[in-house]
């Protein structure tokens, strides 16, 4: 037997044990993911590609009752949740969720929660896209930035521009949601390269996305640190954000997802109760874990599966299944 088929066996072995602990313990995985690349990424190999994604949407149907999110938390609540339910969910609004990731969902016939933040679409940009392309973009050896404050960062290979990257992004995340804006033009207009517009979706994408049955979730206008806002600017962030994908697919918006979505660091009970209040009925955030019964439908926790083979992904799976989200 080859070293493939072995592990294969054990995969299909572990499945089977999946299949027979979750029908003791009926609770909601949920998988979560940003982008799915056409190819690798050489500054972020661990990111999903398509032909990563397509194995991993084989794997986790071979294993899981995948269902749409919204059905997901009203079984949980009714207590009707079928064995090994799961769902697929996407953050952030990327043009390569409805050019990539939805024909690999179609092929499989798996559907899935895309929580769209609006303020992005129709050639927008996020602000850590923006600093990742300036990164990408600029001439080596080395980034000097110790002008704007940010330090020295060797750019010379692949491995020091994500290094660079991950430097940057730890600097700014946490600041104001303002005060970060003007950090981030302050970086472009010093290194001044020119940026791609077409990274995130526009309304005809979003559109597609609905009318193939998908499910589009709300995730605020500008992708704040809900947290580092008064409680006016989070409401405004959330109302607006869920008014403005009702009003381009025609349709309710039910389902929320906290940006960045640390429990207790990124979001408090303030916000769970403005998602509540909002007319929301579940949202979720980015603990790890599964959801079982009595759980907060407004703090679903969700997971993120990065592993290459078919036994370490159900087995991460499986310890998943049995880890208790954090909540606030």
């Amino acid at each position: 037997m080859s070293a493939t088929t072995h592990l294969a066996a054990l995969a299909r072995r572990s499945l089977l044990r999946l299949g027979a602990l979750g029908r003791a313990r009926r609770s909601l995985s949920i998988l979560i993911y940003h982008r799915v690349l056409p190819r690798p990424d050489p500054l972020f190999p661990d990111e999903v590609d398509a032909a990563r994604f397509d194995q991993q949407m084989a794997w986790l149907k071979q294993g899981f009752c995948v269902m749409p999110l919204a059905e997901a938390a009203r079984r949980l609540r009714e207590g009707t949740l079928p064995p090994r339910a799961a769902c697929v969910t996407f953050d952030d609004g990327y043009a390569d969720n409805a050019e990539i990731a939805l024909p690999i969902l179609q092929r499989h016939g798996l559907t899935a929660t895309f929580f769209v933040a609006t303020g992005f679409l129709n050639g927008g940009r996020m602000w850590n896209d923006t600093v990742i392309e300036l990164v990408r973009g600029a001439p080596g050896p080395r980034l000097e930035l110790d002008a704007l404050g940010y330090g020295s960062h060797a750019i010379g290979s692949a491995g020091e521009r994500t290094a660079a990257i991950h430097a940057l992004l730890g600097q700014l995340k946490y600041l104001e949601p303002d005060a970060r804006l003007e950090a981030v033009d302050q970086l472009r207009r010093h290194l001044g390269l020119a940026l791609p517009d077409d990274l995130m979706m526009n309304t005809g994408q979003l559109r597609r996305l609905h009318a193939a049955g998908m499910e589009i979730g709300a995730h605020t206008v500008h992708h704040p640190i809900l947290a580092s806002m008064d409680e006016h600017g989070a409401r405004q962030e959330i109302a607006r954000g869920k008014a403005v994908l009702e009003d381009m697919t025609g349709a309710p918006v039910r389902l929320f997802a906290y940006p960045n979505g640390k429990p207790g660091r990124d979001y408090h009970a303030a916000h769970v109760a403005l998602a509540r209040e909002l007319g929301f009925e579940a949202a979720v955030c980015t603990s790890w874990g599964a959801a079982g019964p009595g759980a907060d439908l407004f703090q679903l926790p969700r997971f993120t599966p990065w592993d290459r083979k078919p036994l370490g992904f159900t087995l991460r799976l499986l310890h998943n299944l049995y880890r208790p989200g954090q909540t606030v």
